[in-house]
């Protein structure tokens, strides 16, 4: 192995050792001849402001000249990935890591068990069952039949409440966009036509007749790139024509909810229904449908809270919310008086988020504690059962059965131990290895741990450290800083096996708690949106710097990753602190605030953002860290690979291609700026492994390449152990 050594020093003494560095460095330097791309005259006015958009054709996804650029980015880019001397070793060893048996947790639907699994490396994971114990599983549904290169997926299953009949949705190259087919369980045979224009919707049945679905009208335009602004609910009954499914909830032109969910409780007896303008907060309604012609009634008005009913005995209600708890906690409540006057406390608030799920006559609370899991077991009388024990430090899941279920089944897993699934006794609280995979890496030549530092602003961030045991505090440590930080989501500990790829090089992976997600609850979320939005960047930043100064990296040798709200994160932090990091991996980035809402279902994420169209302010505000608008002339950028997909209908490619162009025209020094464009692909969801290896193939080989290596590093082997 050679590794390229790269002064660090600030010292006159050692200039003599930086010139070396770089003259060693540049043998890594290949050359670039970007395509070039053309600029208009668009000029929009905000509140007397104008900004100009130079790129604001690339937003055309159906013309054929941004297809030519697209063809021309990619013949570039991967012109310059194929010249990396070690791609092809990433590849293979992410090929031989990956291929080992997947198998996801049983379930049972009426006279069968069902489970997922993939032998290693299939494109999709394949639907098997079995009727009893011991016999010879068979496959029910195989993905990887439904089209030749792997890029239709299954985009989600429902199976009627009798098990006999199962309605799949199927994502065409990673589109939102879904179709719905039904198919008799028992023979296999698909029952009806198929559903089409289907979108951020799940599919739950009422008995066994028909089901509930939400869609959008098919947009004006692009149905990639327009917006989307106007959520339904149908009700579909077999045997008839889609064109004559009930509307149930939506579409009238007073009153636009972006986000309508709706589902029939496990007994049939309600139907729940779920109304967002934006990604936080929401309406709710129940409707007895017991009752012939009964009405929707009210349970919650406004969007102040994130509510939902998880349970139901009868017309008692059990619903999880955070009005008036930022933590969450789930109350009762009966359904002819549901409004929160009426809410008495079940499982009370803590000082811990939680995320609570139901089986076998009992509910499970997960807490998140400092990002890892704790697992308390109530009856539905609200009495504490037990603590779950877990097998470790981790990030458990799943603890959801029907209500009949002696069992149930969870995963656990962390940053360095592959997802097992175990087999949990609801009576007794045992828990049972049920299946552990075999993998070829060993969880134990590596180590976890978890570490607070202090952002900007004082507050107390955590993060979590994965790299080889007996790491050398020498600040050369290629390492990858991955962050979110929006949309109160949560990054706990999970296992991948790209990173463990990365790790085997001598790797660092690095993953901060960041403000905007939810590890501490709505106000640890709030406290990173609208103004508010630069303390992610901040923490961020401060996670970098950490990093630094505790010399398990330097500049030289960090990498900042992200994908979709995090894309943004990687685009504002670059553009603000080019200095910071050697490597920017912006991956489907919300990449231009000003006009994010106007596409697709954008707009419902300004609880998170705000608008440009909001306030003068608020568009100062969006303005000062918009990727494509801090883009500056003479400045240096790190080595930067952007990457999206054709098909992305939730965060649209322009925003990777305005922000590659930007960057390509005004990069000052010798890094390059890329853009790895996926075709026949989405947001990411049901990507195919096959590209899912190529692409962890060409980012790792960049980011290493970038931070001065000819050559991988060893693979850790058992005779370093210790």
């Amino acid at each position: 192995m050679k590794k390229l050594i790269i002064s660090l020093s600030v010292f006159a003494s050692l200039l003599a050792c930086k010139q070396e560095a770089k003259d060693e460095m540049a043998k890594n330097k290949i050359d670039l001849n970007y395509p070039e791309t053309k600029k208009v005259d668009t000029v929009d006015t905000y509140f007397g402001t104008e900004v100009k958009d130079p790129y604001r054709w690339l937003e055309d996804d159906r013309s054929e000249e941004t297809e030519s650029w697209v063809k021309a980015q990619n013949e570039v880019t991967f012109d310059y990935l194929n010249k990396i001397p070690f791609r092809e070793d990433l590849k293979k060893r992410l090929s031989d890591l990956w291929n080992y048996e997947k198998v996801g947790a049983p379930f049972k639907e009426g006279d069968y068990t069902y489970f997922y699994k993939n032998d290693g490396l299939q494109n999709q994971y394949v639907l098997y069952r079995f009727k009893n114990e011991g016999d010879e599983p068979e496959v029910f549904l195989d993905p990887n039949t439904f089209s030749e290169d792997g890029t239709t997926s299954l985009g989600g299953l429902s199976f009627s409440k009798n098990g006999k009949l199962a309605a799949y949705a199927i994502s065409e190259g990673g589109s939102d966009w879904r179709k719905v087919i039904v198919k008799d369980a028992e023979t296999k045979e698909i029952v009806e036509d198929t559903l089409v224009d289907i979108k951020f919707s799940g599919v739950s049945w009422y008995g066994n007749e028909g089901f509930y679905y939400s869609s959008y009208d098919k947009p004006k335009g692009s149905e990639l790139s327009a917006m989307t602004d106007q959520h339904k609910v149908y009700y579909h009954k077999l045997g008839t024509p889609q064109k004559e499914d009930q509307l149930i909830f939506g579409g009238t032109p007073e009153e636009k909810h972006r986000y309508i969910g709706a589902s029939a409780t496990e007994d049939d007896k309600y139907l729940v229904i779920s109304a967002s303008v934006s990604t936080s907060g929401n309406k709710l309604f129940i409707k007895d449908l017991n009752k012939p012609n009964s009405k929707l009634v009210t349970i919650l008005d406004h969007t102040d809270s994130d509510s939902y009913i998880i349970e139901n005995e009868g017309s008692k209600l059990y619903i999880v919310t955070n009005l008036n708890a930022p933590n969450q906690k789930i109350v009762t409540v009966d359904a002819s008086n549901p409004t929160p006057e009426n809410w008495k406390d079940f499982i009370p608030e803590t000082e811990n988020v939680l995320s609570p799920n139901k089986g076998g006559g009992y509910f499970f609370a997960e807490y998140m504690v400092d990002a890892v899991s704790k697992v308390l077991q109530y009856d539905y009388d609200g009495t504490l059962i037990r603590e779950v024990e877990l097998p470790g430090v981790g990030n458990a899941g799943g603890f959801g059965a029907k209500k009949e279920d002696k069992h149930l089944y969870y995963s656990f897993t962390n940053y360095k131990t592959p997802s097992s699934i175990y087999k949990y006794n609801i009576a007794t609280g045992s828990s049972e290895l049920y299946r552990k995979p075999e993998i070829d890496f060993n969880p134990d030549l590596y180590e976890s741990t978890q570490v607070f530092y202090e952002s900007k602003d004082g507050t107390k961030i955590p993060m979590i450290l994965t790299h080889k045991q007996g790491l050398k505090l020498d600040g050369k440590n290629p390492t990858i800083l991955y962050g979110y930080g929006g949309f109160n989501i949560s990054l706990t500990p999970s296992f991948s096996i790209a990173n463990a790829v990365w790790m085997e090089q001598g790797g660092i992976y690095a993953v901060p708690n960041l403000r905007g997600g939810g590890e501490y609850g709505k106000k640890w979320h709030d406290a990173g949106t609208k103004m508010q939005k630069q303390n992610v960047f901040d923490d961020f930043i401060a996670a970098a710097e950490y990093l630094i100064e505790k010399k398990y990296t330097s500049s030289e040798y960090l990498a900042i990753r992200g994908g979709s709200n995090g894309g943004l994160l990687v685009g504002a932090t670059m553009t603000q602190r080019p200095d910071l990091m050697k490597v920017a991996l912006p991956a489907v980035g919300v990449l231009d605030m000003l006009r994010y809402h106007t596409f697709t279902a954008g707009a419902g994420w300004a609880y998170d953002y705000g608008t440009a169209e909001d306030n003068a302010e608020m568009f100062a505000y969006l303005k000062g860290y918009s990727p494509v608008h801090n883009v500056k002339e003479g400045v240096s950028y790190p080595a930067t690979l952007v990457t999206t997909g054709d098909h992305d209908d939730r965060v649209v490619p322009a925003h990777s291609f305005k922000f590659a162009a930007e960057l390509q025209d005004k990069q000052a020094g010798s890094n390059p700026t890329l853009i790895r464009i996926e075709t026949n692909a989405g947001h990411g969801a049901g990507t195919p492994v096959s590209k899912t290896i190529e692409q962890y193939a060409d980012i790792f080989g960049f980011t290493l390449f970038n931070m001065g290596y000819e050559v991988l590093p060893e693979k850790v082997t058992e005779d370093i152990k210790g």
